[in-house]
């Protein structure tokens, strides 16, 4: 009979390229013929044939018993064939491992050349049964005489321990033996299981550090000396002994090795291992920056990135020796490789200060900004330039980055991260920071306007001193009609327009003359924006119109009743289009501010005034407020938005309120409904209301009027008192199983009332596709360096100087209410506010908008008194039997 071999298989498959399937299935077919047979050549033939088809992805798994014949054979060539088909496809799971133990056992005792090749294999078909049933036998055999069993054994051993941790300590005495082996090849194997090992519990294998520390003194071997090394990397944590210890042979092999791999190994191990913060590791941190600071002029874009990786992990210690190389670090934010510039983007973040911040922000900005298109060169002379680059010994020359979205989001990501850090305390010029993020607004090109509308709307909580110059650069914002032409492309900041109004708004006592953006505010266009941003325009222009109505009334001149009655038209008509908006909370806030200002139409157009030449005189002696000389209208807005002032609050104030002893949250706020409190007609007089809770029950005769009666007095006790009958002890296994069928009906009904508010909110997750963000060029848009200039005069007040005479304070905390108590899981921060340095000494301003300068201060609104909030004494607590039980 002739059989097909291995060979032949081959050259079958490579023949049958167009029914390759078909063939295959043939070759299955005889190899299952051929695989049950008496014939161990030929069984073992079958089993080599469906080693290789399973390489190719077919399944012979119904072939694992003959494969654990064929590795019973006595025959080393067959059992070779017979462990490697079983390495490939033998499991964990695989039954017939069982069936192998005792074959395991005696080929682990046999002639060497058995015991290597069965080493192999339960090196990759090992389980945790075998691991418990051979650990003793593998450990046994890192005593061998022969160096190449010894390390297959080191090998399998660290395989068994796997599987099977309980043989640890026996294998560990057999491990710390072979690091003395005269085999170098066993001492290295040795110590790349040890690494792995220590790597998974340091705690456990400081005893060998005496061992460990004299190999690496001695060895020469630099492959064996990486190991050593992140050996002791794993061990310093657990012992500062070795800190210590491991200081001078680590700088002697940093200062004089000139394999980079070993010097990269021996930084990241003084990094991880604690070294650098001992007492004596300045100068060994300033050696570690220095060689990675060389491997960033590398022109392997591996060192760059692993340098930028261990500088990364340097600097929360030593910021200011990593702060020596900042140019070198912002060259690499040009790399053409994206993941360099984004380890760059992360170093940059991590090494910011008050010095330094205003210098890295404006590097960062320049790669959001386009290059200049006319400055560009050709195809030809890009070509030469790449040619002449490539032949050059050099580096090719620092291209700009690519506009990629993901990549510029990441990177506004990062700038804003970055100066909002710690409450803005790197931010020593807010003036600055407030420009920074305007021109992000214009630049970004990505979705970031919401975080850049809560930095700003943050920013003017937190520090009062930078308001007005706030109210300078959103005025501008608002009356800036390309941007708003621009806010409906893709990857347009939209959102700050919501800012910009709520600024503008709430701040209107530092706009001169607020009438003059209130057009800007309802202009048509307005009406594509978001209905939050709408609705925010709305309450601006409302806000807006009391306060200049206010300054109005006190300066009051008859003469100006024409213009309020032609703004107050002008508003109502405006605020008419609003009104027929498709989203709800638009309507409501159009509608409510159209009727304000319809009675204040009504009131300018009924009212009388007083004659030109006596509206300076000032009112009579014998006046009172009661006859004010202008409308009364006019102080009929402002007084809705300029009660309090809106200030930060602390984000544990609400936990901070004690609870009132008074209040009962077992308490029903609304009965439920009559069926679930009306107590059920006892047949007993003597039974008392309240004891059990009653069904509906249908009574006849005298039992009727019993019922009726005692429901109305239910019904009247409830609408006393408690609306709720406590539920005593007589209440019944039925009564306490409708109780609870009507309970789960409630929370059932609870959970789908959207006016209900969970104890466990739902967390929305968003899986935005950074990537598919498209780019979008604001070509229409005006240049950064002409944003400052506007057709427009200026409308803030006294805008010729907006730079405040006194330093930023920084509100860090927030409000606290009176009286307030710690919460006992949250640790308020005791330190004040910060006060950064004053204007006279900040910095230069980078950003594209003029400094202004304020020479007097404004008088701000008065902060209200906060609501004081007292706690009483703690009542004793009744019994259990006379406390009122509520029933649900």
């Amino acid at each position: 009979m002739w059989e097909r071999t291995l060979q032949d298989l081959i050259r079958g498959l490579r023949a049958n390229k167009k029914d390759e399937s078909k063939f295959i299935a043939q070759a299955v077919d005889e190899i299952r013929q051929e695989i049950k047979s008496k014939d161990m050549e030929l069984k073992a033939a079958a089993v080599l044939k469906l080693t290789y088809l399973d390489m190719l992805g077919y399944d012979m798994s119904w072939a694992s018993f003959h494969v654990v014949e064929v590795m019973s054979s006595p025959k080393y060539h067959l059992k070779a064939v017979g462990y490697l088909a079983a390495n490939q496809s033998f499991g964990p799971d695989t039954d017939v491992l069982m069936l192998t133990t005792n074959l395991l056992k005696k080929d682990l005792t046999s002639s060497p050349n058995d015991t290597a090749i069965s080493l192999n294999g339960l090196s990759h078909t090992i389980s945790p049964d075998l691991a418990q049933d051979l650990s003793r036998d593998v450990v046994t055999l890192l005593n061998h005489s022969k160096p190449h069993i010894r390390k297959r054994a080191v090998i399998a051993v660290y395989k068994t321990l796997v599987k099977y941790p309980e043989a640890t300590p026996f294998a560990l005495t057999r491990l710390k033996e072979r690091l003395e082996d005269q085999d170098l090849g066993v001492v290295a194997a040795t110590i790349n299981v040890l690494c792995e090992m220590v790597r998974r519990e340091p705690s456990g294998y400081l005893s060998l550090a005496p061992q460990l520390f004299r190999l690496m003194t001695t060895s020469s071997n630099n492959w064996m000396l990486i190991k050593l090394i992140k050996l002791f990397g794993f061990l310093s944590p657990y012992e500062p002994r070795l800190v210590k210890k491991l200081q001078p042979p680590i700088t002697e092999l940093i200062s004089t090795t000139p394999a980079i791999s070993l010097l990269y190994e021996c930084v990241h191990t003084c990094i991880v291992g604690g070294m650098l913060l001992h007492a004596s590791g300045d100068s060994l941190a300033e050696l570690c920056v220095t060689k990675l600071a060389a491997f960033l002029q590398d022109p392997d874009q591996n060192l760059k990135y692993i340098a930028l990786l261990a500088l990364a992990k340097i600097v929360p210690t030593h910021r200011n020796l990593v702060a020596q190389y900042q140019d070198m670090i912002l060259s690499s934010i040009s790399d053409q490789d994206l993941s360099i510039r984004m380890r760059a983007l992360d170093l940059l973040s991590a090494m910011v200060t008050r010095d330094n911040l205003q210098s890295i922000v404006q590097q960062l900005l320049s790669h959001l900004v386009g290059p200049d298109t006319s400055s560009l060169p050709t195809a030809a002379q890009s070509l030469a330039l790449n040619i002449s680059s490539s032949t050059s010994d050099g580096a090719g020359p620092i291209l700009a980055p690519t506009q990629l979205s993901s990549y510029r989001l990441t990177l506004v990501q990062h700038l804003l991260t970055t100066c909002s850090h710690d409450t803005y305390d790197n931010v020593v010029d807010f003036q600055w920071y407030l420009s920074v993020l305007l021109d992000l607004t214009y630049v970004a090109s990505v979705k970031v306007g919401d975080q850049i509308r809560d930095q700003l709307v943050d920013i003017v909580a937190r520090v009062r001193g930078v308001k007005r110059w706030a109210v300078e650069l959103m005025t501008r914002l608002v009356r800036d009609d390309t941007f708003l032409a621009n806010a409906q492309e893709e990857g347009s900041c939209a959102e700050v327009l919501w800012a910009a109004a709520w600024i503008c708004g709430e701040n209107s006592r530092e706009i001169a003359e607020p009438q003059k953006l209130l057009p800007h505010l309802l202009q048509p266009n307005v009406s594509f924006l978001a209905p939050e941003t709408i609705g925010a325009y709305l309450q601006a222009a409302v806000k807006l119109f009391g306060s200049w109505s206010m300054e109005l009334s006190e300066d009051w001149d008859s003469g100006r009743i024409q213009d309020i009655r032609e703004v107050v038209d002008t508003l109502i008509s405006r605020l008419e289009n609003f009104t027929s908006h498709s989203e709800v909370e638009v309507q409501e806030r159009a509608a409510n501010a159209v009727q304000l200002f319809n009675f204040i139409r009504a009131d300018l157009a009924s009212a009388s005034f007083r004659p030109e030449d006596d509206s300076t005189a000032g009112p009579p002696a014998n006046e009172t407020s009661q006859n004010p000389t202008y409308p009364k209208s006019l102080l009929l807005i402002n007084p809705l938005f300029s009660a309090y002032e809106l200030n930060s609050v602390n984000t544990a104030a609400q936990d901070c309120i004690p609870v009132p002893e008074s209040l009962d949250l077992d308490v029903w706020i609304v009965p439920p409904p009559r069926e679930y409190t009306v107590p059920e007609a006892a047949p007993d007089d003597d039974t008392q209301e309240g004891e059990r809770p009653l069904t509906k029950k249908k009574l006849k005769g005298k039992g009727k009027r019993k019922g009726k009666e005692k429901m109305s007095q239910a019904e009247t006790l409830g609408s006393q008192t408690d609306p709720i009958p406590s539920a005593g002890p007589s209440e019944t296994e039925e009564d306490k199983a409708e109780r609870e069928k009507r309970r789960l009906e409630r929370m059932e009904l609870r959970r789908h009332d959207p006016y209900y508010i969970p104890d466990k909110p739902y967390s929305a997750t968003s899986a935005n596709d950074i990537d598919a963000i498209p780019v979008v060029h604001l070509d229409d848009l005006p240049p950064l360096s002409q944003v400052a200039e506007t057709q427009y005069p200026s409308l803030l007040r006294d805008s010729a100087s907006v730079i405040p005479s006194e330093p930023f304070v920084v509100d860090k905390n927030g409000e606290m209410p009176e009286g307030a108590i710690s919460p006992p899981s949250s640790k308020l921060d005791p330190t004040p506010p910060m006060v950064t340095s004053s204007i006279d000494t900040a910095p230069q301003v980078l950003s594209s908008f003029p400094a202004y300068v304020v020479d007097e201060e404004i008088p701000r609104m008065k902060t209200p008194e906060p609501i004081k909030v007292k706690r009483t004494k703690k009542k004793g607590v009744s019994s259990a039997k006379s406390r009122r039980t509520v029933v649900e």
